[in-house]
């Protein structure tokens, strides 16, 4: 018979989620998510097959945190103006208990090597073509925007909000919005 699971899944993805979200994919060991987690290694490759399983899971984590601005962006009406209120609306989702950790997504890619599994890039690729798409549908709203331009500006977008991720690390809010603003003068 099998055992009964003493713990909730959804809380040690959480803690997991967090882990990787402060040190990264590659640095986060088995160890330190067992420690992290509350869970032997026995529990951890039961549940979720290896570290790789644990991250994908966080990454689903990660997408139901962000659902709330996501899906704000997703129904939002005003076109340049809601993909801009996006971008303030993830600075304050990035920072955590007055911690600016960026972006889980963000902070993975950078730190990830060449070799890393091919599952995980194709997941975060998956999440960054899910905000480019809601880029894209936002910048649409304005009928004079061909496929095209809303493409190659939802491309810039991209490496906006990448890039703010990164910034929101190190920079205040004043050079922040600053940074918003000036990116919005471009579209």
């Amino acid at each position: 018979m099998a055992r009964k699971k003493q713990y909730n899944e959804e809380e040690v993805i959480e803690k997991a989620t967090g882990l990787f979200w402060r040190n990264g994919y590659e640095a986060t060991t088995v160890r330190m998510l067992e420690k992290e987690m509350g869970i032997n290694q026995f529990s951890i490759y039961s549940s979720f097959g290896n570290k790789q399983g644990v991250f994908l899971e966080s990454i689903n984590a990660y997408k139901k945190r962000i659902y709330d601005i996501t899906d704000k962006l997703a129904k939002s009406n005003n076109g340049k103006a809601g993909i801009k209120q996006y971008f303030y609306d993830f600075l304050e989702f990035a920072r955590d208990e007055d911690m600016n950790k960026g972006c889980l997504v963000t902070n993975t890619v950078n730190e990830i090597r060449d070799d890393t599994d091919p599952v995980i890039m194709e997941e975060l690729m998956k999440f960054a073509n899910e905000i480019k798409q809601l880029f894209i549908d936002n910048l649409l709203q304005d009928e004079s925007k061909t496929e095209e331009i809303a493409d190659g500006q939802a491309n810039y977008l991209m490496n906006c909000i990448l890039g703010l991720s990164v910034s929101s690390k190190v920079y205040d809010q004043s050079q922040l919005n600053s940074i918003i603003e000036i990116t919005f003068l471009n579209i």
